[in-house]
């Protein structure tokens, strides 16, 4: 095998991993639809980016939980993404579909507890998150 062989194949395995990657996220974004608009996604910003913050930096959650939070504000900051943003609709989806199973993950592993007493907005925003990560209050 020749440089140009192995480059050709190491290529080939970046595009069949990000179209295995794209393929997940669409039977999931298909399982779980979108139920917010974008104008509510947008006032839901702030608050989930202070929440994820204040998340991030609760000392009394395990360390893994801290690590994925960390990974999910590195991965959103990130110019880079799985699907590119200037994409009309599914360019944000991704991040939606990522945030949406890390936090699911959290509240998994840490309970609902965590995220209700961190949540900077209103109550109704909380239930849309829980709602949105597929848990709710009583789990």
């Amino acid at each position: 095998m020749n440089g140009w062989d192995a480059l050709i194949a190491v290529i080939g395995g970046i595009v069949l991993i990000y179209a295995i990657r794209l393929v997940f996220l669409v039977l999931y974004a298909h399982k779980h639809p979108a139920t917010v608009g974008m104008r509510d996604a947008l006032r839901l910003l702030p608050d989930l980016l202070t929440l994820l913050r204040r998340l991030t930096a609760d000392r009394t959650l395990p360390r893994g939980i801290r690590v994925r939070l960390v990974l999910l504000r590195i991965y959103l900051a990130s110019p880079i993404d799985l699907v590119p943003d200037f994409l009309p609709v599914i360019g944000y989806a991704d991040d939606a579909i990522i945030t949406a199973l890390v936090l699911r993950s959290v509240i998994r592993k840490a309970g609902n507890g965590p995220l209700e007493h961190h949540w900077p907005g209103t109550p109704a925003g909380l239930t849309l998150i829980q709602r949105l990560a597929g848990t709710t209050r009583t789990e």
